[in-house]
């Protein structure tokens, strides 16, 4: 066989990578005949077998011209590794496609429980409360289902709660109202009964336009920013012109006697705004016979608990004011009465509000804030409990700039 300069048999490379395919081929070949006499005699497969030394030339000359092709190539900035024609596997482990996959797939796995536990993290960090409410049973007390609506006056006020503040979030944050019905649901229509001269059907209409003034005066969104009650005034009989003529003196030029806030609930928009589209209303209405015969009465005692924040822009602490009210309405038998059928009366309102000025007397009620400066005069007296619906109003309070426990 003829030979080149460095004692190399003179043979292509085509014919060398033949002779080793072939050589590759008979050695598997005799690896799986052994591994198939093994098994069938009971014993273990044989091991591979490292490749044979014409191969391993052949692999040793193709890495030689694969760096030779590589010197020749232009440089760049950077680094890159040169392409090899190695053949996977001899020698080596699962290709690097094999082992990169795996090992992407290893830290994937790996990454998934510290990605949730830094987010747990920062969600305890932004809102500790998820886990406190937890350890100190405040997450059971804001889930708690609503309370039954109130049929008789309560013999004792609301258990003292977690003295937690309102957030933007939960305006009703800490307060016993937490667990009241929301606006209008709060305030629920007895069945009505026949009082007297008064029929059944007259008495279940004067129940409905009762709760109609209510949500009217202390619900309504357009009458909580200061607009005219219009749809309440026109549930008032027409007749009694001395309590229409006060209301409509009251709402156009306020004054300390004539204050509509003693009736209708109203915030300055240019002052505060409302926290969310709920207010926590809980009380009771009731039917009793009129002083004089011929007459009926509608009595109405709830309690209104309104969030709020300022009105500028940014504004993040939440400020709750209380109202409650009592008040009894009439109807009269318009043979024996100047009564309006189909209207209701105005017989006596009286009202007990906690946060807001005590000596402002503009139409607005004006909660006061931490942050606000001390202003008007200091509340003095025993604290009152505002969710305290134990007692009445003549009873609860004194006229004045009183002291509350809570709001």
């Amino acid at each position: 066989m003829a030979k080149n300069d460095d004692g190399r048999p003179d043979i292509s490379d085509e014919e060398w990578a033949r002779f080793v395919q072939e050589v590759q081929q008979r050695e598997q070949e005799a690896r799986r005949e052994r591994a198939g006499r093994a098994g069938r005699a009971g014993g273990a497969p044989e091991v591979p077998q490292e490749p044979s030394a014409r191969a391993r030339m052949v692999t040793e000359r193709l890495r030689r011209e694969d760096e030779e092709r590589a010197r020749r190539q232009p440089r760049r900035f950077g680094r890159s590794a040169p392409v090899r024609n190695e053949p996977p596997g001899w020698r080596t482990g699962p290709t690097w496609q094999e082992r990169t996959g795996r090992a992407a797939a290893r830290r994937r796995l790996k990454a998934v429980p510290a990605v949730v536990f830094i987010a747990v993290l920062a969600l305890i960090a932004v809102r500790p409360e998820l886990v406190i409410d937890r350890l100190t049973g405040k997450a059971e007390a804001r889930n708690a289902p609503p309370l039954p609506a109130e049929s008789v006056r309560p013999t004792a006020p609301p258990e003292d709660l977690h003295p937690d503040l309102p957030t933007l979030q939960e305006p009703f944050r800490g307060s016993p109202a937490l667990q009241w019905a929301d606006g209008a649901a709060g305030i629920e229509v007895p069945p009505a009964q026949a009082v007297g001269a008064m029929s059944q059907e007259k008495v279940a209409r004067a129940l409905e336009q009762a709760k109609a003034f209510l949500v009217a005066t202390n619900l309504d969104p357009a009458a909580l920013r200061g607009e005219r009650p219009g749809a309440a005034l026109e549930l008032l009989d027409p007749a009694d012109r001395q309590t229409l003529t006060w209301l409509d003196q009251s709402l156009a030029r306020p004054t300390r006697d004539h204050d509509p806030i003693v009736l209708f609930t109203r915030f300055d928009p240019a002052e505060v705004k409302p926290v969310g589209d709920v207010v926590k209303v809980r009380g009771r209405m009731w039917t009793e016979p009129g002083k004089d015969p011929g007459q009926a009465h509608v009595r109405a005692d709830y309690t209104f608990v309104y969030p709020l924040a300022k009105a500028k822009k940014g504004s993040d602490r939440v400020e709750r004011t209380i109202v409650r009210r009592e008040i009894t309405f009439s109807i009269a038998d318009p043979r024996t009465w100047e009564a309006t059928p189909g209207t209701i009366r105005l017989v006596e309102f009286l009202n007990d509000v906690t946060n807001t000025a005590c000596d402002r007397f503009d139409g607005y009620l004006h909660p006061g804030f931490d942050e606000d400066p001390a202003a008007g005069p200091t509340p003095s007296g025993t604290p009152l409990d505002p969710y305290d619906r134990s007692k009445g109003i003549e009873t609860a309070s004194e006229e004045g700039c009183g002291a509350a426990s809570r709001s």
